[in-house]
């Protein structure tokens, strides 16, 4: 098993009391979940080859056991669900073992961590956070935004009632302790 950050034993061990519900906003690690992103040359038309019927970048596909994030014309990024993971597993088989233009692993499962955010305070968390309006009337359910985020580069999708955000995992420290202190911070925000 891989020791993530915010695994016992992570690097950010001492962190882990600031996942769950706090101050009206609920933090979920969901960096151990399944993910496999592709980038470069040949990588939108190898998916497209093996049936994914791939979404305008910035935008989401839903699949069974799957979400495709499309972050540019050759760069995706597919969660998986760990619930459900055998869809992933065999795409990634099929990548592994296929010749010919495919573009290159962007190693998403290794250097990114993975947030779903939730709760009453999310709004003003996000506003608080992003400079990008990430309002539910302004950025609808399954936008993705490139941007800055806690003073991170990060991904942020947008969900009905929640959000997501991707980030080097490095900072899941620095991002968990920016989130608590958003949420504590009480104001005229959203």
């Amino acid at each position: 098993m891989k020791v993530f950050p915010l695994s016992p034993g992570g690097a950010a061990e001492a962190e882990i009391p600031l996942l769950g519900e706090a101050f009206g906003l609920v933090v979920a690690d969901r960096t151990p979940w399944p993910r496999f992103g592709i980038k470069g040359p040949g990588a939108a038309d190898w998916l497209t080859g093996a049936g994914f019927a791939l979404p305008a970048p910035n935008r989401i596909a839903t699949l069974p056991g799957m979400a495709a994030l499309r972050l540019g014309g050759n760069d995706v990024t597919i969660l998986g669900d760990p619930a459900f993971p055998a869809p992933l597993a065999a795409l990634r088989g099929r990548w592994e073992g296929a010749s010919g233009p495919k573009g290159w692993s962007s190693w998403r499962e290794e250097g990114w961590a993975w947030l779903h955010l939730s709760g009453p305070a999310l709004p003003g968390v996000l506003a608080r956070l992003c400079a990008v309006d990430l309002a539910r009337e302004r950025f609808g359910a399954d936008a993705i935004a490139q941007t800055r985020f806690a003073h991170l580069d990060a991904v942020v999708i947008r969900r009905d009632a929640s959000a997501e955000v991707l980030f080097d995992i490095t900072a899941s420290a620095v991002c968990l302790r920016d989130l608590r202190a958003a949420a504590m911070t009480k104001g005229t925000m959203p």
